[in-house]
């Protein structure tokens, strides 16, 4: 119908990741973005897990095509067959667990070397809601990704704090390096591609040439 096909459009497809160690909320983070509630039974993911939302971002709709990736050491090697063309990646540690903290450089280097250099990432410290049993501060974690030119957040899965702005933070930025032409759509493996409202705007000027005049074929 007229309004689903409404509803399903949108001016740019960004292929996310979502990444980091097991146990730190990634699959309950993705969830929470989409459903809006907690994810109460979560086992650890196998392989990948996909989940996707169109969502308003500077007068843009923008549909974000997320892949929620296993942590677990044993699934590395699939997981990271997912990385080649990502543009945007949420790179989770629990701020409880000093240990998924330490990690971070690992995914960050695998993300930027398997992905794209480009790859906007933004650093989300979950389980913010945990603040009593918090093992990482949020000074240090904020001084990591400034080192490493991340933009950064602390969230909760649990509560819904920040999960919704990470998403729209990163998707903002990628929209951002695409108008200032850091970034190319047209790019192969860039990760974005045009969506079928912005492919109307530019195909509506050819559509509007009087009809007696043809088009050059050179």
């Amino acid at each position: 119908t007229a309004a689903v096909a409404m509803s399903e459009s949108y001016d740019f497809l960004f292929k996310f990741l979502v990444i980091g160690n097991a146990g730190t909320g990634k699959s309950c983070l993705l969830h929470q973005f989409i459903e809006k509630r907690f994810k109460d039974e979560s086992n650890h993911t196998i392989g990948v897990e996909f989940g996707s939302k169109i969502i308003s971002v500077v007068n843009k709709m923008v549909k974000l095509q997320i892949w929620d990736t296993a942590g677990q050491e044993r699934f590395r090697s699939v997981t990271r067959s997912y990385y080649r063309g990502a543009a945007g990646a949420l790179l989770v540690y629990d701020i409880t667990s000093r240990e998924t903290y330490n990690a971070l450089t690992t995914w960050l280097s695998d993300a930027r070397m398997l992905a794209s250099q480009n790859i906007v990432i933004i650093l989300c410290g979950n389980k913010k809601d945990l603040d009593t049993d918090r093992e990482v501060t949020f000074l240090e974690a904020s001084r990591f990704a400034q080192e490493n030119e991340l933009m950064f957040l602390e969230t909760s899965a649990l509560t819904g704090e920040n999960v919704e702005e990470a998403f729209v933070q990163c998707a903002r930025k990628i929209l951002n390096k695409i108008e200032s032409g850091e970034l190319d759509p047209e790019r192969m493996g860039s990760g974005i591609q045009y969506g079928d409202a912005a492919l109307r705007q530019l195909r509506s000027p050819r559509r509007a040439q009087p009809q007696g005049t043809q088009e050059c074929g050179c």
